[in-house]
């Protein structure tokens, strides 16, 4: 989100604001609904707690870039990764609800996505992993301090992988170092360059 003032330009950066107090999913449902036409404003509710988010500038290149490689990915060595962005996840009988940065069907459709990207500028208070879980979300990915962590879903808990089960054939670092070269040119060169080793 962007302010223009007489001469200068300036841009909010994200944050990260847990509401106080204890919440049932009705009175969630009515802030979600009060909040509604807020413009770059992210509700996630997990066991009665309720988080709002800002989204950066920041924030949103890192996703845009992220899931542009990844896709390109797909695309050059087969894989048929269907993209659905930041659609919510929500389920009364599963407490939660939320929307990743970026998530993905591998192969087909399925109940839920198989990975979710989740771009961490500032630190949340809402256990991030436990809400992925309640949707069997196979793979989730997060972006912070320049860096992907992954984990993977096994035995109904995450374990931190170093290599995506999922895209096992994927140069996380390479990733890693396409998405902070400032030209997306640039990056896009490299990366294709570096798959096709």
């Amino acid at each position: 989100m962007t302010i223009q003032t007489l001469d200068k330009t300036t841009t909010i950066s994200q944050q990260q604001f847990l509401l106080p107090g204890h919440y049932t999913w009705k009175e969630f449902e009515i802030i979600e609904t009060l909040t509604a036409d807020a413009a770059g404003l992210r509700i996630t509710y997990l066991d009665g707690y309720i988080e709002f988010m800002t989204l950066s500038e920041q924030h949103e290149m890192i996703k845009t870039i992220l899931g542009f490689l990844l896709e390109l990915y797909s695309c050059e060595i087969g894989i048929n990764l269907i993209p659905v962005g930041n659609a919510t996840r929500r389920a009364k009988e599963k407490n939660a609800s939320f929307e990743p940065d970026e998530s993905y069907y591998i192969g087909e459709k399925k109940a839920n996505p198989d990975l979710a990207i989740e771009i961490n500028i500032t630190s949340g208070s809402i256990d991030k992993l436990e809400k992925y879980k309640r949707f069997n979300i196979t793979e989730v990915w997060f972006w912070e301090n320049n860096q992907l962590s992954l984990y993977h879903l096994k035995n109904d808990n995450y374990e931190q992988i170093n290599q995506s089960e999922l895209l096992p054939e994927l140069d996380i670092d390479l990733l890693t170092t396409c998405v902070l070269t400032p030209s997306i040119i640039d990056a896009k060169t490299a990366f294709i360059k570096g798959i096709k080793k």
